[in-house]
């Protein structure tokens, strides 16, 4: 978002001095804060709050709302910052809501496999806790993002393909309604028929229908063993085959990632890798008990070698499994050194798997139009891609054949009856894919948005145009 297209601003005055007066010292004005919580990743245009609130308790969180609401000021909730559609620009001013220091872990069931966090939980603290108990939490959005974070944003990741979304794995929340009052969605029980699901309604609305301060989560157990393996392969159409006939005969692999030939390229150069070339590969991992995870491997094998993959290896020393996935995790760092001192922003196309050969081809056509840098990484196990293009912020140009490719892709993936965001959410950067991938259902989430925010404080602006 250029910084031309900042909206008017709305005067915060009176709610900052209201939660000056409530608050203390949780508030804070200074330049430097405000502009620490201008952005979050993804395109670095930095449109800073007026202030930011940081909230130590679900209490405070319903004081912000409820002067917010009683002065029609913004509202934009922050968790970790690591956001990639916009979601933390200030675009009509108001109070930032920082959740970070809302960091406790509430409750843990072993018996019952789930956990109650706060908001500003990381996935990592979650699972440094819960690991001597045999427990993991297994999305990975490849940041550290905090609960609330994934959450609002609906978050998945590599290990999606066997485990789900935040959609999946969320089984209640403690929610701020924009008029300040505390409710509890969900609960613990795996299933409930009684009323509306709330929790749907607000896992994935981007911090625009009200503030998450808890959530209430599934646990797994740690898988008695664990196998990482790489597949080089002589094209995208080779690799992504290979993957279709591992889903379709229902192989329950944890994880299966994919980099393009430019990615690999990158990721030899940057992380010192041996024994790979610069080929589209597949990254994939094998959970469960040794003779299940035996035939897991055997299989993919067979299937891979079906396709042409070769250079087939498989590690289960935990040092080993963390070299071979060293590529996949330094994905974003390597990518960026393709063009040091260049700007980057991803494309988050997902469909339906059969499709995803054909919408990467189309991608890439897309980038040698445009005459970028756009590696490419994939959770291909369900359909979801990313590109990551390189541009020039200084270079109005650049930028804007940056900005076009990632509308093409996004719209080519809706053509291939797919979505414009897997998992990154619409946040500011997507607004315009949205009707044409739900078309008059958008009213309907118009009137939802219209209902539980009436006064429109809650992160304006953002996933739902009004």
């Amino acid at each position: 978002m250029n910084a031309a297209r900042q909206r008017a601003r709305r005067d915060s005055s009176a709610a900052i001095a209201q939660l000056q007066a409530r608050l203390g010292a949780r508030i804070a004005t200074s330049a430097s804060t405000c502009d620490q919580h201008a952005a979050g990743e993804g395109l670095r245009d930095r449109v800073p709050p007026d202030a930011v609130v940081y909230a130590e308790s679900t209490a405070d969180v319903q004081a912000v709302l409820e002067v917010c609401h009683a002065t029609t000021t913004p509202v934009i909730p922050f968790g970790a910052g690591t956001s990639l559609e916009g979601h933390l620009q200030a675009i009509h001013g108001g109070i930032c809501l920082d959740l970070s220091r809302m960091n406790r872990v509430l409750a843990v069931s072993a018996e019952d496999l789930d956990c109650r966090v706060e908001a500003g939980v990381t996935r990592e603290q979650l699972n440094a806790h819960v690991r001597d108990q045999g427990l993991f939490f297994p999305l990975d959005p490849g940041a550290n993002a905090t609960l609330g974070g994934m959450a609002s944003t609906r978050a998945s990741g590599t290990n999606a393909v066997r485990y789900g979304t935040m959609r999946d794995v969320t089984l209640g929340l403690t929610v701020v309604t924009p008029d300040g009052r505390v409710i509890r969605t969900g609960g613990r029980a795996r299933k409930s028929s009684a009323g509306y699901d709330l929790t749907r309604v607000y896992v994935g609305s981007e911090g625009t229908l009200g503030v998450i301060t808890e959530l209430q989560l599934r646990l797994f157990g740690v898988p008695e063993r664990l196998v990482a393996g790489v597949c080089q392969f002589p094209s995208v159409d080779a690799a992504v085959a290979a993957v279709v006939a591992v889903l379709q005969l229902g192989v329950p692999i944890a994880r299966i990632e994919l980099l393009d030939a430019l990615q690999m390229r990158a990721c030899i150069a940057y992380s010192k890798l041996a024994e790979v070339e610069e080929r589209p590969t597949l990254f994939l991992e094998f959970h469960g008990s040794p003779a299940a995870v035996a035939e897991q491997v055997e299989t993919v094998r067979e299937l891979c070698a079906a396709e042409g993959g070769s250079a087939f290896r498989c590690a289960s020393d935990e040092g080993e499994r963390r070299q071979i996935w060293r590529a996949r995790h330094d994905a974003y760092w390597a990518a960026r050194q393709l063009a040091p001192g260049k700007e980057s922003f991803a494309t988050d196309a997902c469909v339906p798997i059969s499709r995803l050969g054909a919408c990467i081809a189309e991608a890439q056509a897309a980038a040698a139009r445009s005459a970028l840098l756009c590696p490419i990484v994939g959770h291909v196990g369900d359909g979801n891609f990313h590109a990551l293009v390189l541009y020039d912020a200084a270079d109005a140009s650049e930028r804007a054949r940056a900005e076009e490719f990632v509308e093409t892709v996004g719209r080519t993936a809706i053509a291939h009856g797919g979505t414009c965001t897997g998992e990154h959410g619409i946040g500011l950067h997507k607004l315009g894919m949205l009707e044409a991938e739900h078309g008059e259902a958008v009213s309907v989430m118009r009137a939802i948005k219209h209902a539980l925010d009436p006064r429109g404080i809650m992160n304006p602006g953002k996933t739902v145009p009004r």
